[in-house]
């Protein structure tokens, strides 16, 4: 799945990776997840470091999208 071209798609995945630079108890692996925006529904994709940061992330983008939020986030451990 590839990011939507549309200027709104696109302004929501802004505001969320914006959400998610901001956050200083995101670790790097968590602030590098895929965030993709298809006629306004956010696909979460990627391995984060704690349950805790899978949740944090999808309060952000869950706010941003207005509940449309699908959660593919992956926890892995080292």
């Amino acid at each position: 799945m590839d990011q939507s071209s549309d200027v709104g798609d696109v302004e929501i995945t802004r505001r969320i990776r914006q959400a998610l630079m901001a956050d200083d108890t995101l670790s790097i692996t968590a602030k590098n997840i895929k965030v993709i925006t298809v006629n306004g529904t956010v696909t979460l994709r990627g391995p984060v470091e704690t349950a805790g940061e899978r949740l944090s992330i999808f309060n952000k983008a869950n706010t941003v999208a207005n509940g449309r939020v699908d959660n593919q986030l992956e926890v892995t451990s080292r």
